[in-house]
């Protein structure tokens, strides 16, 4: 050490030595004062961590890189990194880190990174979001974001579908009694009418989960069919005829002509051939006992087995055997009545038209 400061000295005299010390201190302490009066006290909480530092830098992204702390895009800084860093006052920095979320929807699955505290806050600001009537499954909008954590979206849709039916006509039925038994005629022609319901529908991600009745209304009315069927008893003859009758009577029947043997008059007696109702007789008119058939019906008297029909008659004459189910045909020849006898006949009360 000695020869050292031998040497010192040899080069340098005291008072050289002295200036140099001099300024070195003066130097030392010019530039602590620089550092004093150019420093910045800054506070970065960084997700929680905080960090005091002094620094000469003048912006806040020059302070972060100076600490090695670089923020992402998604990221949460509290002031811009171009904001110029304070002298006078302590400059907070705070920064909250985005952390990943994963959101269903639609069938699909998005990843977002979100610094935001709760789930509403950060459905507000991302790209897949619901809308409308849309409702979260498995989370509600006040829980706390957590990293990773799933966010599911139920797309719902609430429509009013309209679906119009027919309103079938009733068939109405209503006698006629021009008509013939067993035969019908329509007088209108029936409409559908038209209906029309409209439903709320509720579909969750495509599936429907409600149907739900909201209005039902007539557009149209339906207009019935009406349609009028015969009353009038009708048969049809031996003879290839149809007779339209009011009832039918199971009956016996004899025969008599105008003869002296029938009637107990000859030609020329007064009244001969004359029947009760003072029409002649002829064929085609039958005596008949007026408490079953009164005088001037229509009838059509139908012969049982072989025998042809009588026919078309009108009761027009009476007779003291003439009683209850007996009647009695008017034919014209002795032989023929004497031959008739007594036969079973079936008397049809025509209608009166």
């Amino acid at each position: 050490m000695i020869p050292l400061a031998k040497n010192i000295k040899r080069f340098f005299s005291f008072r050289e030595i002295a200036i140099f010390l001099i300024a070195v201190i003066v130097s030392v302490s010019a530039g602590l004062g620089v550092f004093v009066y150019l420093k910045k006290d800054v506070i970065i909480n960084d997700n929680g961590s905080q960090l005091v530092v002094k620094t000469m830098k003048n912006t806040v992204g020059e302070a972060l890189e100076q600490n090695n702390i670089s923020v992402s895009p998604d990221d949460y800084i509290s002031v811009s990194q171009n904001t110029e860093l304070q002298r006078m006052k302590v400059n907070k920095i705070a920064i909250k880190r985005a952390v990943p979320v994963n959101i269903l929807s639609d069938g699909t699955e998005f990843k977002l990174m979100t610094y935001r505290n709760t789930v509403g806050e950060a459905l507000a600001v991302s790209p897949v979001k619901p809308e409308g009537l849309d409702r979260l499954e498995g989370v509600s909008p006040g829980d706390r974001i957590v990293k990773e954590m799933s966010i599911r979206i139920i797309r719902v849709k609430e429509d009013i579908i309209s679906e119009k039916e027919p309103i079938p006509y009733q068939t109405l039925k209503r006698e006629n009694s021009r008509l013939d038994k067993g035969t019908e005629k329509v007088v209108k022609q029936g409409e559908e009418g038209v209906r029309e319901k409209q439903y709320k529908v509720v579909t969750e991600d495509g599936v429907q989960t409600l149907r739900e009745l909201v209005k039902d209304s007539v557009l149209l009315d339906p207009i019935n069919m009406i349609i009028e069927f015969g009353t009038v008893l009708n048969h049809k003859t031996a003879r290839g005829g149809i007779i339209r009758y009011r009832k039918v009577l199971d009956m016996r029947a004899t025969a008599y002509t105008a003869s002296f043997q029938d009637t107990g008059k000859n030609p020329g007696d007064p009244g001969f051939g004359i029947t009760k109702t003072g029409i002649r007789a002829k064929k085609g008119v039958i005596a008949v006992d007026p408490r079953v058939i009164p005088l001037g019906t229509r009838v059509y008297v139908e012969v049982a087995g072989s025998t042809p029909d009588y026919g078309f008659a009108l009761a027009a004459d009476t007779g003291g055997a003439i009683k209850k189910d007996l009647i009695d045909l008017y034919f014209e020849g002795q032989d023929f009545v004497n031959r008739w006898g007594v036969k079973r006949v079936k008397v049809y009360i025509l209608l009166d038209e």
